[in-house]
């Protein structure tokens, strides 16, 4: 299948060769772009290099991309999936990785350790008041600095070419331009995105597991016993 994977310009490195692993091409479609908040971002290395924080938890690549490497040194850090930690990796900072692809799993995979902790938090600005209400809950505290804001890019989704639209977050479901057609395959990254579009009345045939190789996975399997 010929599959369109919403993703920020410049930061689908690695997706055509993923998706020619499991028998399929993709091209990337842009409904938002990254506009970087640089004084942001100085405020939280400077905090991180003032030792203000117990760890520093990456729920996405990009944050990863922009903070780690400016970082001198840092606290115990975790990260969300394989590619987040191997952008960390890169920049010289080995990080723990969640057990799954959900911020949920934060609080529950620090468990007794969290209590008295403080956490730091780069990312976009995007509200995660759950992960932040949980993080309180569990006796920690927590600081959010928003280093970047998604901005809808305006433009509609090129998908004549394509099987398949993968939608890889709620956010990009929703600010999405585009033209459901019934022969269009609908994908979900994960089930955050399988419910936005759900209460969008586009509801996925697939849902993966919040990765690209799990939705890739899944596609194949629904392929297969179609």
């Amino acid at each position: 299948m010929k599959i369109a994977i919403t993703r920020l310009e410049d930061k689908a490195a690695g997706d055509r060769a993923l998706c020619a692993s499991y028998g399929h091409d993709c091209y990337t479609v842009s409904p938002l772009r990254a506009e970087l908040r640089p004084e942001r971002v100085a405020s939280f290395v400077e905090a991180v290099h003032r030792g203000e924080f117990d760890c520093l938890f990456f729920s996405s690549a990009l944050p990863a991309a922009i903070v780690g490497p400016r970082l001198e040194r840092w606290p115990r850090v975790i990260a969300i999936g394989p590619k987040t930690a191997e952008v960390l990796r890169e920049a010289g900072i080995e990080a723990e990785v969640l057990p799954s692809f959900y911020s949920r799993d934060f609080v529950p995979y620090l468990g007794d350790w969290l209590r008295g902790r403080t956490i730091g938090i780069p990312r976009a600005d995007v509200p995660n008041p759950r992960l932040l209400e949980a993080i309180t809950a569990a006796g920690g505290k927590v600081r959010e600095e928003r280093v970047y804001a998604l901005v809808p890019t305006g433009t509609e989704l090129a998908l004549d070419d394509a099987d398949a639209v993968l939608f890889t977050s709620a956010m990009s479901y929703r600010e999405a331009r585009w033209q459901p057609r019934d022969d269009l395959l609908l994908l979900a990254i994960g089930e955050i995105t399988a419910d936005a579009m759900r209460a969008g009345g586009h509801p996925p045939a697939v849902v993966g597991d919040g990765s690209l190789a799990g939705t890739l996975e899944t596609l194949n399997r629904y392929l297969e016993s179609r």
